[in-house]
């Protein structure tokens, strides 16, 4: 599918929703405009809310390449651009001298050719030559340092890379670019200046429960409303690292592991390590609090509208 062919907010919403991604009007809305104004969507919120998903969905809709860029601390240039494969250059000069060839010059232009050049992934995103352009997802950018979001800044301006050796690079489609932060720290104004901003929120218990449905088809019904219902009275406790949708659906499949039908506060607590990844949140799940929101699950989990 093309970006041409996405004509409403709803054809948004309905092509990630084939793709079981499920999205609010707000969300697709933000999604719709980035594609339309061709402008790239910046997503915050906490871990496992689905940011980095819709990259990977999107790929999926307009039927393209999806081409990532995680990003951790310390990158930069040659790594996320180009750089040069010095080990085949070294080979290379060795062949040549090998066979005579002494001229300086003639070797620099030899082993300085786009053969000995390992594209990244944003050389890739720009360099792209498929009917589709490509989805160019930046992940976790405030893993990276502040040094590298200035560089990506000026990449997003005009989508053209310049090669000392070989000249400058430039796109005639630019890729839809997705990019994520979990906020561990701001990013700059500057960059945001050139997105549309999306945050993400948990979802509500009536969708979480659809995306439970569409990823673990096999789960009774009970089961998994109790699950959402559970996960969702957690989320309200001042845990440091509380559960996301990916902790949601680890924990549904752990129980669906052991033959669990119906939730009880002995394998909630036996099976915590699959909710909650921090030792002290799960300190804090002592018998009676896991006993307590059990009970609670049970009573909420009837009044989620499916």
């Amino acid at each position: 599918m093309k970006v041409t062919e996405l004509n409403t907010v709803d054809d948004i919403r309905s092509s990630l929703d084939d793709h079981h991604y499920i999205a609010n009007r707000s969300l697709a809305t933000s999604i719709f405009l980035s594609l339309k104004m061709e402008k790239p969507i910046f997503l915050e919120g906490e871990p496992g809310v689905g940011k980095t998903e819709i990259g990977k969905v999107l790929a999926q809709v307009l039927d393209t390449n999806l081409i990532r860029l995680q990003c951790y601390e310390g990158l930069d240039v040659h790594n996320a651009i180009y750089e040069w494969n010095y080990s085949r250059q070294i080979l290379q000069i060795r062949m040549m001298e090998a066979e005579g060839q002494k001229d300086k010059e003639k070797i620099s232009k030899e082993i300085f050719g786009s053969e000995f050049l390992i594209k990244r992934p944003l050389y890739q995103a720009i360099d792209y030559d498929g009917d589709n352009p490509p989805v160019l997802l930046i992940d976790e950018l405030d893993r990276a340092d502040e040094e590298f979001e200035a560089f990506l800044l000026e990449i997003l301006s005009d989508f053209q890379i310049s090669i000392p050796e070989i000249g400058t690079i430039k796109t005639e489609k630019p890729p839809v670019v997705v990019i994520t932060s979990n906020r561990t720290r701001e990013i700059h104004d500057a960059l945001k200046r050139r997105c549309l901003y999306h945050w993400i929120e948990y979802p509500s218990a009536e969708q979480e429960l659809e995306i439970v449905r569409r990823k673990i088809p096999e789960i009774n019904d009970a089961l998994g409303k109790q699950v959402v219902a559970f996960v969702q009275a957690v989320r309200q406790k001042d845990f440091y690292k509380l559960p996301g949708i990916a902790e949601t659906l680890d924990w549904a499949n752990a129980l669906m592991k052991l033959g669990t039908t119906e939730l009880s506060t002995e394998i909630t607590s036996d099976t915590l390590g699959a909710l909650l990844k921090y030792q002290d949140d799960i300190e804090k799940m002592d018998g009676d609090t896991t006993y307590g929101l059990v009970q609670r699950a049970f009573t909420e989990a009837d009044l989620i509208s499916t």
